[in-house]
C-alpha cells in the first residue's frame, strides 16, 4: 500500500522599490507691461501719476522624474514530498524435516577355535520428522520519498526608469500699482528787476547770468542793463549801454560778449552796435551797420559771423549785413526777395538761416533761406498761415516749430512744422489759446514752453507744452503774473526766466521761474 502525500506551497512575493529622483529647470520670462496715467491739475502744484505696472512672470519649470521601479519577485517552486508506505507482507514457509535414523547394531561373536565367526546384524531405524513452520513475515516498508523540490527564490530585480517630463508653466501676473506724487512744473516768483521794462533783450551768458538790456519802460527808452544771478535769485545792476534803445536785437558772440544791434528811440532807427563784456560789466561801441533799423532778426552763424537781416527805417527792409567780431566791421550780403519785420530768424541744423513770415504792406507767410557759404538768399515753401509777432522754436529732431502770431483774422492759435530736408511746412497740433507777443522755449525734455502773450486786448498768463512726439498740447501751471512782450530765457539748470513785459496794468519789473 502506498500513500502519496503532495504538498504545494507557491508563494508569490512582488516587492516594488520606487525610487523617484526629480529634476527640475525653472525659466522665467516676465514680462512689463506699464500703464501710467497722469492727472494734470493747474490749479494744483503737483501731479500725481498713478503707474500701473503688470509684470505677467512666466516660470516655465520642466519637473524631470525618474521612477526606478524594484520588482523582487519570488517564486515558490511547489515542493512535493511524497511519503511512500509500502507494506510487503513475506509469507516464507520453511519445511524442516527432521529425518531420525536409529541404527542397531547387533554384533554377535561366535568363536570357534579354528574358525571365528562375526555376525553382525544391524537394524536401522529411521524416524522422519518433517516439521513444517511456516514464517509469515510481514516487512512493512515505509518509503518515505521527499522529493526535495528546491524552492528558488527568484528575486528578479526589475529596474524600470520611468521618465516623466513634467513642464509647469506657471504664469503670475504682478499688478503693481505705484502712486507717485511729483511736482508738477510750476511757476516760482524770483527777484524784481530794478527798472520795469518791455521789448527788451535777454542773453544768456557764458557766466550762466543772464543779461537784459535796453526796452522800453514808464518812463520811456532804456539803456539801463541789469544781470540776473540764478545762484541768489537776485538782479544786479552793471555797465549803461552808449546809446538807450528799444527793438533791438542782441547776439552772444563765440568769444562771450553780447553784441546788440540797431533799435528804435525818438522816432528813429538806429545803426549803431555796442559790445558787453561780462568780465568787465562794460560797454564799448563797435563798428556800426550800413544802415538803421528796427525789428529786425541778428543770428549767430556756424562761422562765428552775425547775420542782421530786415528790419524797419522809414520803410520795410530786405537788406542783409554781416558782423565780423574779429574785426569790429560790418560788410553787406545778398538782400532778401521782400522786405519784412517781425519776423523770426531761426538758424538751422543745415547751418543756413531761414527767416519766416513778418510784415510789410501787409502779412506775410512766405520764407527765405539764407546760405552763409554764397551769401545768397532764396525761396523756400510758404507758411499755412501769413503771421507776424509769432515765435520760432529748432526742436531736437531738427524741424522747426512756428506757434500763434497776429494775423489777417485776428490771433492765431495755429502752429506749423518747418522740414528742411525738404523745405515746406506742416500743420500741427494747435494752441489751446490764440496768442501772439509771447515767448517759446524749448526745454531739456525737449518740450517747449510757450507762455504769455496776448489775445485781442487780453494778455495772457496761461502757458502751455507742445510736444514734439505727439504734435499736441497741453496746458501747464499759470504764471503768477499776466504779460506779454516780455523775455524768456533757459538757465544751465534748466529752468526758463521770464522777466518783464507788460499788462493791462502797466510795465513789468517781475521775473518768476518755470
Amino acid at each position: 500500500m502506498t500513500t502519496t502525500t503532495t504538498e504545494i506551497n507557491t508563494t508569490t512575493s512582488t516587492t516594488t522599490t520606487t525610487s523617484t529622483t526629480t529634476s527640475t529647470m525653472i525659466s522665467t520670462t516676465t514680462t512689463t507691461t506699464t500703464t501710467t496715467s497722469t492727472t494734470t491739475t493747474t490749479s494744483t502744484t503737483t501731479t500725481t501719476a498713478t503707474t500701473s505696472t503688470t509684470t505677467t512672470t512666466t516660470t516655465t519649470i520642466s519637473t524631470t522624474t525618474t521612477i526606478t521601479t524594484t520588482t523582487t519577485t519570488t517564486t515558490a517552486t511547489p515542493t512535493t514530498t511524497t511519503s511512500t508506505t509500502t507494506t510487503t507482507t513475506t509469507t516464507t514457509t520453511t519445511t524442516t524435516t527432521t529425518t531420525t535414523t536409529s541404527t542397531t547394531t547387533t554384533t554377535t561373536t561366535t568363536t570357534t577355535t579354528t574358525t571365528t565367526t562375526t555376525t553382525t546384524t544391524t537394524t536401522t531405524t529411521t524416524t522422519t520428522t518433517t516439521t513444517t513452520s511456516t514464517t509469515t513475515t510481514t516487512t512493512t516498508t515505509t518509503t518515505t520519498t521527499t522529493t526535495t523540490t528546491t524552492t528558488t527564490t527568484t528575486t528578479t530585480t526589475t529596474t524600470t526608469t520611468t521618465t516623466i517630463t513634467t513642464t509647469t508653466t506657471i504664469t503670475t501676473t504682478t499688478t503693481s500699482t505705484t502712486t507717485t506724487t511729483t511736482p508738477m512744473p510750476q511757476w516760482t516768483i524770483t527777484g524784481g528787476m530794478s527798472i520795469a521794462r518791455y521789448d527788451h533783450t535777454a542773453s544768456t551768458l557764458v557766466n550762466g547770468f543772464v543779461l537784459v538790456a535796453g526796452g522800453s519802460g514808464s518812463a520811456g527808452v532804456l539803456n539801463s542793463p541789469e544781470l540776473y544771478n540764478p545762484s541768489t535769485g537776485t538782479w544786479l545792476t552793471t555797465g549803461s549801454m552808449n546809446i538807450a534803445r528799444t527793438y533791438h536785437a542782441a547776439s552772444t558772440l563765440a568769444n562771450g560778449l553780447v553784441l546788440v544791434t540797431g533799435g528804435y528811440i525818438g522816432g528813429s532807427s538806429l545803426n549803431s552796435a555796442e559790445l558787453y563784456n561780462p568780465a568787465t560789466g562794460t560797454w564799448a561801441t563797435t563798428g556800426s551797420m550800413s544802415i538803421g533799423r528796427y525789428s529786425h532778426t541778428a543770428s549767430t552763424l556756424a562761422n562765428g559771423l552775425v547775420l542782421v537781416a530786415g528790419g524797419y527805417n522809414s520803410g520795410y527792409l530786405n537788406s542783409a549785413e554781416l558782423y565780423n567780431p574779429s574785426t569790429g566791421t560790418w560788410a553787406t550780403t545778398g538782400s532778401m526777395s521782400i522786405g519784412r519785420y517781425y519776423h523770426t530768424a531761426s538758424t538751422l541744423v543745415n547751418g543756413l538761416v531761414l527767416v519766416a513770415g513778418g510784415s510789410n504792406s501787409g502779412i506775410l507767410n512766405s520764407a527765405e533761406l539764407y546760405d552763409p557759404l554764397t551769401g545768397t538768399w532764396t525761396t523756400t515753401g510758404s507758411m499755412n498761415d501769413a503771421r507776424y509777432y509769432h515765435t520760432a522754436s529748432i526742436l531736437s529732431n531738427g524741424l522747426l516749430l512756428v506757434t500763434g502770431a497776429r494775423s489777417y483774422s485776428g490771433d492765431l492759435n495755429s502752429a506749423e512744422l518747418y522740414d528742411p530736408s525738404i523745405g515746406t511746412w506742416a500743420t500741427t497740433g494747435s494752441m489751446n489759446v490764440e496768442r501772439a507777443g509771447h515767448t517759446a522755449s524749448t526745454l531739456s525734455n525737449g518740450l517747449v514752453l510757450v507762455a504769455g502773450g496776448f489775445d485781442g486786448g487780453s494778455y495772457l498768463n496761461n502757458p502751455e507744452l507742445y510736444n514734439p512726439s505727439t504734435g499736441t498740447w497741453t496746458t501747464t501751471a499759470n504764471m503768477s503774473t499776466i504779460r506779454g512782450l516780455h523775455t524768456a530765457s533757459t538757465l544751465a539748470n534748466g529752468k526758463v526766466l521770464v522777466a518783464g513785459g507788460v499788462n493791462a496794468n502797466g510795465v513789468l519789473n517781475s521775473a518768476e521761474l518755470y
